[in-house]
């Protein structure tokens, strides 16, 4: 079957067993990543391995049960729930006789679809880019060796990967120049927030964790928001103002997953400042999730890779509204509360989010008021 017959939009998916915890829910995020894509997911292989085959990823028993979907179902795609080389990617697709997809490739697709701002939609290029740069003999394999100029006295001129690589080069470059260029615009905004004291606080998570959602209640914003991974990807950054507390400034970042791709971090890495950056971050968790400690546990993994993994939290247990669990809050044995359940669909339990904000920014001002006070018995002494 070639490509061109292929149903538009139908994929196989591929996931394997390889004695990891969280399998079938590893499954099950495959499904609706390949759902938010657009893509329709007809068939699922499954099958158990104790490590990936060098050549075909699967294997090549498991490769002839993939074809077999693909003719079956006239799919247009195969999408792996894993990494695969170069080198597996391109032996698959001339096995298959289709186009194939691992899971970092399916994600930055999203993260192509979904990005708004300018800043956004420079970073997924930046990770596209340096995705692509160690796929570019797939589609080059079959050119020779482009002749150069100068008549008879040229010599062998560059191939064609050689050309596409010092493009695709330089396109990074200046990318991360005009990156560089965002981090400076908000480096002169967060100085003048740190100049008036105002407590920073930043919404982070497990994607459709609902932080948009929470977001939106807290500062009255229309963020966009649905039921898909990866609804939003641009930092949004809003004021809003807590009794007891004045105003604080509220950001809301991209949701983050299991297995996020390492290049998608380092380009997002400016845009997650924000984050390493804040006097609080509000972990929102789904506390409905049957894996939400795992889902936990890969937030603060992203968060140590970017350096943010010192900053207070505060765990948001959300979409109470679907369990047994009523608005709450727990505090740790310092007395500083570390958990707070409550539902941002229908606003039960925001009270008592609003009085842990209060509490921190309380706090951040004393802070701030005995150190200066420090600096005054100091200057006193010296005097």
């Amino acid at each position: 079957m070639s490509e061109r017959t292929g149903r538009k939009n139908a994929a196989v998916l591929v996931g394997l067993d390889f004695g990891a915890d969280g399998y079938g829910e590893s499954l099950e995020e495959l499904r609706l990543l390949v759902e938010s894509s657009g893509l329709k997911p007809l068939a699922l292989i499954q099958g158990k391995r104790q490590r990936p085959d060098a050549a075909l990823y699967a294997g090549s028993g498991k490769t002839e049960e993939i074809a077999a979907a693909v003719r079956e179902h006239s799919a247009s795609l195969v999408v792996f729930n894993h990494e695969l080389s170069p080198a597996q990617q391109r032996n698959l697709e001339q096995k298959l006789e289709c186009p194939v997809l691992d899971r970092t490739g399916l994600i930055l697709g999203i993260f192509a679809q979904r990005a708004r701002s300018h800043e956004g939609k420079l970073q997924v290029e930046l990770a596209q880019l340096e995705y692509a740069s160690t796929r570019l003999v797939r589609g080059w394999t079959h050119l020779e060796r482009q002749r150069g100029g100068g008549g008879f006295l040229g010599g062998m001129g560059e191939t064609q990967i050689e050309i596409d690589r010092r493009l695709i080069g330089k396109r990074v470059k200046l990318l991360k120049d005009k990156l560089v260029q965002f981090k400076r615009r908000r480096d002169v905004q967060r100085r003048a927030r740190v100049r008036g004291e105002v407590l920073s606080v930043s919404l982070v998570g497990y994607t459709n964790a609902g932080k948009s959602t929470l977001f939106n209640l807290l500062t009255r914003a229309d963020s966009y928001t649905a039921d898909q991974l990866f609804a939003t990807l641009d930092t949004t950054t809003r004021r809003m103002y807590v009794e007891e507390a004045g105003n604080l400034v509220l950001s809301d970042t991209v949701g983050f997953i299991r297995d996020l791709p390492h290049g998608l971090v380092a380009s997002f890495r400016a845009t997650l400042e924000e984050t390493i950056h804040a006097d609080l971050l509000l972990h929102v968790v789904d506390a409905s999730s049957s894996v939400r400690d795992a889902q936990i546990a890969a937030v603060n993994a992203v968060l140590a890779e970017i350096g943010a993994d010192a900053i207070p939290q505060v765990l948001v247990w959300n979409k109470i509204d679907l369990t047994a669990l009523m608005p709450g809050l727990e505090r740790d044995e310092y007395g500083k509360i570390c958990r707070v359940s409550l539902s941002a669909k229908t606003g039960a339990g925001l009270e008592i989010l609003r009085t842990a904000l209060a509490e921190v920014a309380a706090a951040k001002k004393s802070a701030a008021t005995n150190l200066e006070m420090e600096h005054c018995h100091k200057d006193t002494y010296v005097t």
